[in-house]
């Protein structure tokens, strides 16, 4: 079975306001990596977030990959390992309130929904080199919007840093 580790970070300039995402895959037997950045002019810090996770399990393509996902958002791990089936079965709705992100929340559910996923946070700045990466990645989709050019990035490499 394959497994790979998915590195995933989202963040914003004002919140509402520029955001990115990126992400970076790495096959754990080969070290073969991809990362892919994206963003958009107004948008919000949890929209980016979810939409690394999104990028990221959509770029996962081969059946039954073993996939650990590692993220500083504890919102967006809370919201795929907790709070998604509750607002699920209420229709998509909050106790007492609108739910925010449906959208990505449901595209979320469909790319969660019968993958061995396994997330883990992880403390954001610091150190961590697969987190660290998304970072940068984020903040350099972030600076290309901000001079008006297209925020889309790819690139594929051997990973060198230390795993997980």
């Amino acid at each position: 079975m394959r497994e790979v580790i998915a590195y995933t970070d989202g963040g914003c300039r004002g919140n509402p306001g520029i955001g990115a995402w990126a992400f970076l895959l790495v096959d754990r037997k080969t070290r073969t990596a991809l990362e892919r950045a994206g963003g958009e002019r107004e948008t919000t810090n949890n929209r980016m977030e979810m939409m690394a996770a999104i990028e990221a399990l959509g770029a996962i393509r081969e059946p039954g990959t073993k996939i650990l996902l590692l993220s500083d958002s504890k919102y967006l791990i809370e919201c795929c390992t907790k709070w998604i089936p509750g607002w699920k079965k209420n229709g998509w709705k909050r106790k007492g309130g609108e739910l925010k992100n449906v959208d990505l929340l449901k595209r979320l559910d469909e790319l969660l929904a019968g993958r061995p996923v396994t997330f883990r946070w992880v403390a954001g700045h610091s150190g961590h080199p697969g987190n660290d990466h998304v970072d940068l990645l984020g903040n350099l989709a972030m600076d290309r919007i901000q001079i008006g050019k297209d925020p889309a990035h790819e690139r594929r490499f051997e990973w060198s840093a230390k795993l997980d």
